[in-house]
């Protein structure tokens, strides 16, 4: 009797430890959840705290891309906003980095070029054929991508094409004495236009005007990723020079005003966008750079496709920090986005109109440039006055 007792007692012994401690565990468990709920934050904030690097360190104020970097990438690792560093080096979202390039980490006006590429036999001129980039082409010849766009009249946003000829000798700035790049680009006459309609393509424009998508990309400023809309006028044929007017007076030249009859979708997402910016308090100015960003980025549409990842009606690139797919086809939360501020649902990852100090006292299309970082920034200014004819029509 004895050694049973002894082996039931050992026995309640041995499951009376584990249920101590299961006891404390559960009630630790228990208490877990609401301390976590006070710290938390939203699922929604999470996403909008630009991703960080665990060992960050001081930024510095310029930095030397290296193999594999991105803006966004950099931007991140350095607890910046990838706009920010896009607007610093006078860059696009469409703009291409490369390993030596020298960047600016900070708004403070830095000495920031490019390091020059290994020298190799230079040429005076160079016929661009298909795959070339600027870039590629200043390598080749030993010189620098900034020496190759001064000496033709180009920009970082400029497109070049097949068949196009550039100077890119790289002794020194010579070619560029004949460029004259700070002078506007010589104004042109006469050549033939075509309107778009629903449906139209550049390939079926080139088509019926026996011409090629190359030659239209020139003619119309256009590159791979560029959306047509309906009332869009597109130059198929290549204008004839006229007398060159002077600077001057080129400079007092406004932007040619474009029109279009909003449909049922467009006349919806206006709506929309006025909507939103009554609720936010923004100035009628605010919302009407609004709508002429949409209409420039999507012919003010809610798509599923642009350039490279862009998409909705802002074309906003979930890979530089916008938010996910699902979030930039969400017509809403990407107006919202667009406008910014306090109550930005992206929260510091990018940045707004209402954002960017001092936008109220910038150009119209500088306003909506600050924001897009467009390759062509001139188009928003375009829509000025229409963007306040739809505010009226349905505000």
């Amino acid at each position: 009797m004895r050694t049973h007792a002894v082996a039931r007692r050992t026995r309640y012994l041995q499951l009376g430890v584990p249920a101590a401690v299961l006891g404390t565990l559960t009630g630790a468990i228990a208490i877990a959840p609401a301390s976590a709920d006070a710290v938390t934050p939203p699922v929604e904030r999470l996403q909008a705290v630009p991703t960080r690097d665990v060992a960050a360190q001081a930024t510095p104020v310029a930095y030397t891309v290296r193999p594999g970097d991105t803006i966004s990438s950099i931007a991140n690792r350095f607890g910046l906003r990838t706009v920010d560093v896009l607007t610093w080096n006078g860059l696009t979202w469409r703009s291409v980095i490369y390993p030596g390039q020298k960047l600016s980490l900070s708004g403070a006006s830095a000495p920031v070029t490019p390091v020059a590429p290994p020298k190799a036999p230079s040429s005076t001129t160079h016929v661009v054929v298909a795959g070339d980039t600027i870039f590629a082409i200043a390598k080749k010849y030993g010189t620098t991508v900034d020496k190759v766009l001064a000496a033709n009249g180009l920009s970082r946003a400029s497109v070049i094409y097949p068949g196009q000829k550039l100077a890119v000798s790289g002794t020194s700035a010579a070619p560029a004495a004949s460029v004259a790049p700070a002078s506007p680009p010589p104004v042109t006459t006469g050549g033939k236009t075509h309107a778009v309609t629903a449906g139209d393509t550049l390939f079926g424009i080139a088509q019926k005007y026996g011409t090629t998508v190359s030659k239209l990309y020139s003619l119309n400023g256009l590159a791979a990723g560029s959306i047509i809309y309906p009332g869009q006028k597109i130059t198929v044929s290549a204008p004839t020079p006229a007398p060159a007017s002077t600077p001057a007076s080129a400079a007092k030249t406004p932007p040619p005003q474009l029109f279009a009859t909003l449909d049922a979708e467009q006349a919806g997402n206006a709506s929309l966008i006025i909507r939103i910016g009554r609720e936010l308090g923004a100035s009628d100015r605010a919302v009407a750079i609004a709508l002429a960003t949409a209409m420039v980025e999507s012919s003010m549409r809610n798509v599923t496709w642009g350039d490279r990842d862009s998409l909705g009606l802002f074309q906003q690139r979930p890979s530089m920090g916008w938010g996910t797919p699902e979030q930039a086809i969400d017509a809403e939360r990407s107006t919202r986005v667009f406008y910014g501020g306090a109550s930005d649902p992206n929260g510091q990852t990018s940045r707004g109109l209402l954002d960017i100090a001092g936008w109220e006292g910038k150009r119209f299309t500088d306003a909506a440039q600050a924001v897009q970082i467009s390759a062509y920034p001139e188009r928003y200014g375009q829509w000025e006055t229409q963007a306040y004819q739809w505010l009226g029509i349905h505000g």
